[in-house]
Formats: C-alpha cells, structure tokens, sequence
C-alpha cells in the first residue's frame, strides 16, 4: 500500500458528514463528526513533532489548525476540510476505505481527504528535515460543503499571521486550478389559486406558471463573456417542489436555481438582474376560460427569494509565487505546468477575498467527489504531498528564496 493508505483509510473511517445546520453528529455517534476528524489530524501531526490544536468554531465542530516554522516568519497556508457530503446512495461502503487497484474507495476519500492527507505528510516531512524557508500553516477546517463558516474561522485566526499564499485541497486531478466559479443560489415561487383537477379553468395552476419560468431560463444563457479559462456563466434549474394531489391544482409552485457566476460578477447583482428579469414574466393576472375573463380569487404573481448561497469566484494571476512555485514544481515532476479552471466553488475565493492569493490543488477529480464509488488513487495523494514539499522548500518571493 502507498505511504498515504494507511493515514486516508483512518481519514475515511471516520464519518464526517456536514450536519447542514442540524444536530452536531447526529446519527454519527460517538468518535465521529468533523470533531473526530480533527482531533485525529492533531494527534497524528502531534505524534510526528508538529505543533497541532484545535480551535472551536461552532459548538462541537473545530477547525484543526498547525504549524511548522520556517526560517521566514512568513507562512504558507495549506487549507482543505474535514466534512463530506452524505452517503446515501453509495455502492461502496462509505467509511471502509477499501483498497483496490491502488485505489481507496469511500466518502471524503478524493473530496477532501485525500488532499488533507497530502497536506499532512507533507508537514511531517517538512518538520523532520531543516527549517524550510518560509513557515507552513496546515488548517483542516470544518463547514466547506454547506456554509463555509470554517474558512471563515480560520481567517479570524490568522489575522496576526503573515501569508505568502494559500494551497487550498480540492480534487484538481494533480493540476494547478488559478480561477473557479462562484454561486448564488435563490427559490422562485409561483402562487396561483388551487382547486379542483375536473374544473382546471376556475383555477389557476401554479405549475403551468412556473413552466414560463423554467422555459425562461432555458432559452436565456446569462448575458456576459465567457472566461478564457472558466467558459461560459451557467444557470439552471436545481430542485422543483409543487402539488398537493394528483386532483388538485395546484396553487404554488417552487423551484431553486444555481447560477454559476464568473470573476468580475458580483453574485448580489446578478441575483437582482436575475429578479428583475423573472418577475417580468408573469405581470399579476391572467384571462382564461377560452373568450371570457376569468378573475381567480387571487391574482397569480411571481416571488423571488433572496439568495440561501452567496460565493464568490477566484482568479488568481498565474505568476503570484505559490501558484508559481506549484506550477514550476509540477512541471519537475513531469506534470501539468499550465494554469487551469475549476468549474465548482472552493475556500480558496473566501481566502482570496481576505487578500490572500490562492491556488486550488490535489489528488482525485472531480467527477469522483460526492459519487457513489468515490476514490482516489493513492499513488496521485504521495504524488502531491511531495509536490507540496518541493513548493514549500523552493518558493520564492521577489526572485530572491529566504
């Protein structure tokens, strides 16, 4: 088995699915939880002479945080999470961490475990040897796949701590990821009048108006340019919830739309324009009832929510110097040298934000993560936890190493 089988299978094994807002662990029992995950990174890193703890940042869910100094007092921040998705619907099981062909199958394995047992022997490496020459700062963080509130945390953390840049783990398939799309997320609803399925003409049916809003978002790509790298902005339609009964009409309809946004969008504005745009389409009354007016009791109207999910996107320049060194570093290494784009959201654009320039990296792809076989091959998480090493010991800042 590859040096990294043994720390991702303990990584995999314990289940940290993201509660969404739930009860902390519940169903998860007693060990488990993005608690767990994190007392185990500390105690692993602890055990190998790296100062490791963990700091609270919602009750019964802490980041892990640790360092390695460096001859600068300057950092480079590794950063990647500890929660995953929920298995339902796997055909593996999920907290096994079966091997096979080299590969380790189970929840969090490629998204983001692999990555953040990359990041953990790289840490241990790099605190064996001679100080590297800057400092290595390795958060796994809690919260990534629901409301980023650990990226959040770790930023409070940090306010006193000088960062050169940032690697965040994400299954990137061993390529440096510069940019990735944002998000924002909002419910549409139609409210008609209910009533009786025999007599569809004294109602009006929330459905058939929510079918003017679906077509609507069919037809109409969002209006700006394409990225060079990212491609075009998307927007589609995500969940549909309506009807009471298969004999009645029904009077409310919702759906939720994800609109992919590209850097230089704000997601706020585009959430307006995209309101503005949506309530057009049903002005508050209907005629029906072939060539009679038909008033309903109520007047149908259209309700745009505002955003549940807000993030930003990332575009970092390719030449900032750890997605410089990561670059020059997986060219050594016989990969990928170029710059890429991701079209899913990271804490990596949470980082940049913060003035922090950010690079996406890891083993795994993407279409792997939250899958029902979801793996990752053990060789690519050696592969980039020395990768990591070879970045972190030959960064360069100003043309000059430290």
């Amino acid at each position: 088995m590859a040096a990294s089988g043994e720390l991702l299978r303990d990584l995999v094994g314990i289940a940290s699915v993201n509660p969404r807002g739930g009860p902390v662990g519940a169903g998860a029992g007693p060990g488990l939880g993005e608690a767990a995950v994190a007392e185990h990174v500390r105690d692993w890193l602890v055990a190998r002479g790296v100062r490791a703890e963990l700091r609270e940042v919602l009750p019964g869910r802490p980041n892990v945080v640790a360092t390695v100094p460096g001859r600068d007092p300057r950092a480079v921040l590794l950063e990647s999470h500890l929660d995953t998705v929920e298995t339902g619907g796997m055909t593996v099981d999920p907290f096994a961490g079966t091997v096979r062909d080299g590969r380790l199958y189970g929840r969090g394995a490629c998204d983001a475990k692999g990555p953040l047992a990359a990041f953990m022997l790289a840490a241990a490496e790099l605190a064996a040897g001679d100080p590297p020459p800057f400092g290595v700062v390795l958060a796994g963080v809690i919260d990534e796949e629901h409301d980023y509130r650990g990226v959040l945390g770790l930023l409070d953390d940090l306010v006193d701590t000088d960062i050169v840049g940032a690697i965040v783990g994400e299954p990137t398939g061993l390529a440096a990821a510069t940019a990735h799309k944002g998000c924002v997320r909002y419910t549409v609803r139609t409210l008609g009048t209910a009533g009786h399925s025999s007599r569809p003409d004294e109602a009006v049916n929330a459905v058939t108006l929510m079918a003017r809003v679906i077509g609507r978002l069919d037809r109409a790509a969002p209006g700006v340019p394409p990225h060079p790298i990212l491609g075009p902005a998307t927007r589609c339609v995500t969940r549909v919830r309506g009807g009471e009964g298969p004999n009645t009409v029904p009077g409310r309809c919702e759906i939720d739309i994800d609109r992919r946004t590209l850097p230089g969008e704000d997601p706020l504005d585009v959430w307006s324009k995209d309101r503005e745009e949506l309530l057009a389409l049903i002005p508050g009354r209907l005629h029906g009832g072939g060539a009679t007016p038909h008033t309903p009791r109520q007047p149908p109207r259209i309700e745009v929510d505002a955003p549940f999910t807000v993030d930003y996107a990332l575009d970092t320049p390719a030449g900032s110097p750890v997605p410089a060194a990561l670059r020059a570093s997986l060219a050594a290494a016989g990969r990928d040298g170029s710059v890429h784009g991701m079209p899913f959201g990271t804490d990596a654009s949470k980082l940049a934000r913060a003035g922090i320039a950010s690079v996406v990296f890891g083993p795994g792809s993407i279409a792997d993560a939250h899958s029902a076989d979801e793996s990752v091959a053990l060789a690519d998480v050696d592969l980039a936890a020395r990768v990591v090493v070879d970045v972190v010991r030959s960064l360069k800042i100003d043309g000059r190493p430290r």
